[in-house]
């Protein structure tokens, strides 16, 4: 369960960062008040806390696809 919302929450980041790239538009602070309101630096740090533990994706024996068979 937290494997899947880890992603779920890297996905939401990756895609936000390709907004900022593409066309300069921060979806999250543009959704929530700027990138300084509470709930944006909530998002953003849910998203950081989320890169960190997918990093031990990198490191486990059995893949996330392996643990479902």
């Amino acid at each position: 369960m937290w494997d899947k919302l880890a992603l779920i929450l890297l996905v939401v980041g990756g895609i936000n960062w390709g907004l900022v790239g593409l066309f300069e538009l921060d979806l999250v602070a543009w959704m929530f008040g700027g990138a300084a309101s509470i709930i944006s630096r909530i998002i953003y740090i849910l998203v950081a806390i989320s890169a960190v533990w997918c990093i031990s994706f990198l490191f486990r024996r059995d893949s996330i696809a392996d643990s479902r068979a």
